[in-house]
């Protein structure tokens, strides 16, 4: 046959197949997604919690410790770098205050972040957060005061701010 022939019989051959055997019957595609790690605030709006030394005589000269009782919980990417500080309150003067609400008299006070009140929580120092869970995750701060028993009645209260970063 001639070289013509051979084009001749490729197109009455191609054009007798079915479409469907000349269609590309697979293909890949790629699928991906980028995970930022990151934290997340659940629960509890903008307070973060309470440390509530409770109620005494205002004679009483005890000292009082208790835990950051919480209605958040973080929630982080597992093997994030949690770190938090606390700043010095609305009442910082040499130190952490409580303020008398109907006053100026104030009490002094301490928060640590560890159960034993054996790491104190310096002003505005970061401290890491470890945690165990990604999915609950709390903040580690323990409050203590020692009552000087000469101050008025009143309700004593103090406002911190907690800075969080990852």
């Amino acid at each position: 046959m001639s070289r013509g022939g051979w084009v001749a019989l490729a197109v009455c051959v191609g054009w007798g197949m079915p479409v469907s055997l000349l269609a590309v019957t697979s293909q890949s595609f790629q699928v991906s997604a980028t995970i930022t790690p990151g934290c997340l605030v659940v629960g509890g709006g903008t307070n973060y919690g309470n440390v509530a030394f409770g109620t005494f005589s205002a004679l009483a000269t005890s000292t009082a410790s208790v835990a950051l009782t919480s209605g958040v919980t973080l929630q982080c990417t597992p093997g994030v770098a949690l770190s938090m500080s606390v700043d010095g309150g609305l009442h910082n003067n040499s130190g952490r205050r409580m303020q008398l609400t109907s006053g100026s008299a104030q009490v002094a006070y301490s928060l640590f972040r560890d159960a034993a009140f054996s790491q104190a929580l310096g002003i505005s120092q970061s401290v890491s957060v470890t945690y165990s869970n990604a999915n609950s995750i709390t903040l580690p701060i323990y409050g203590r005061v020692q009552l000087p028993g000469n101050q008025p009645g009143g309700t004593y209260s103090d406002t911190l701010q907690v800075q969080l970063s990852w």
